[in-house]
């Protein structure tokens, strides 16, 4: 029995990265030359057609591995050659390339982690919210009795709020700058990209510019599911003493991370439904603040990459990825592949 395989990729320096099921391929357009240099990476098949790549809930960890591991080494070869006609040459893929990723790492986790978290655990004090469910109340008789509090539901809303707020204007600052505005805009060519192919649309720039650039399964949305799947399953265990509040924060992440890439995988697959287009309205318009509008030098480098994908996927020919106008339906990828 067929099933459908869901593309994807990324924005990267002055290119773009897709994925398919076999493959990755990165495509760089250097500045000098203006030439489009791909870069071809084998996927493990372990990782991303194995088991956990097909079971519920266990792929969404292939979904964090594909955006850290993959997402960080597409990065550093963009950087590579986005440098590599200056005269002083810097090679992203050695020490300077990792201590890049983890600085901007331990930002991130700094900015959207526990910021929020001693925020809104200081709000809560602030305010005198209980941080249990069950809360003492002594009666006008002198009793005590135990009633139930909304307190860590409250105080885990105030955080989800926190990162939210947070993440939006990390990125609308962010969009003022030179280059990461270019990086927007190949990121909205990735989306016109796949877009076009899912729609069975040739893949030539000026058709794929035609189509939308905010995507289901984008990255964006899916860090915003993330936080609002996180504020409500946290809410589960309530808000514990300040030690057991971080470690129950990473022990979610992987689980918060499965739920959160299956509500992605369902929406996209029921697009259609009414209810289901309202319901991701909140996604589609956080992509807006990640993606630009790109011009057909950027839509051709998108082109470019996800062509080599499909023709590792022997869903187009080399003929049809060299030509101009090629059209080619999307297509089901075999279970088990």
């Amino acid at each position: 029995m067929a099933k459908e395989f869901f593309y994807g990729g990324q924005a990267v320096i002055e290119g773009v990265m897709m994925r398919g099921a076999h493959k990755a391929a990165i495509a760089v357009r250097k500045e000098k030359s203006k030439e489009i240099v791909i870069h071809e990476e084998p996927l493990n098949a372990t990782v991303y057609r194995g088991r956990m790549a097909r079971t519920p809930f266990l792929r969404g960890l292939v979904g964090l591995w594909d955006a850290l591991g993959l997402g960080t080494r597409a990065l550093m070869w963009a950087a590579d050659v986005a440098v590599s006609e200056e005269e002083e040459k810097i090679s992203f893929t050695g020490p300077v390339g990792i201590a890049t990723i983890g600085v901007s790492l331990l930002f991130g986790i700094g900015l959207f982690f526990f910021v929020p978290l001693l925020a809104s655990s200081g709000i809560g004090n602030l305010l005198s919210i209980p941080t249990t469910y069950a809360v003492d109340v002594t009666a006008a008789d002198g009793t005590v009795q135990q009633v139930w509090s909304a307190g860590p539901i409250i105080i885990n809303l105030i955080e989800g709020v926190i990162q939210i707020v947070l993440l939006v204007a990390y990125i609308w600052a962010i969009s003022f700058i030179p280059d990461v505005k270019r990086l927007f805009g190949y990121h909205g060519a990735e989306h016109k990209t796949i877009n076009a192919y899912e729609a069975g649309a040739e893949l030539t720039p000026e058709i794929v510019a035609k189509y939308p650039i905010e995507h289901p399964r984008c990255g964006t949305a899916f860090l915003l599911t993330v936080m609002l799947v996180s504020v409500l399953l946290f809410s589960l265990i309530g808000r514990p003493d300040f030690p057991l509040l971080v470690l129950s924060r990473v022990i979610g992440i992987p689980i918060v991370a499965g739920i959160a890439y299956e509500i992605i995988r369902y929406t996209a697959r029921n697009i259609d439904n009414p209810i289901i287009r309202i319901l991701i309205k909140p996604n589609l318009a956080l992509q807006h603040l990640t993606t630009r509008q790109p011009d057909l030098d950027m839509i051709e480098v998108a082109i470019a990459a996800f062509k080599r994908v499909l023709v590792s996927e022997s869903i187009m020919t080399e003929e049809q990825a060299k030509s101009n106008d090629a059209a080619v339906a999307a297509q089901p990828v075999p279970a088990g592949d």
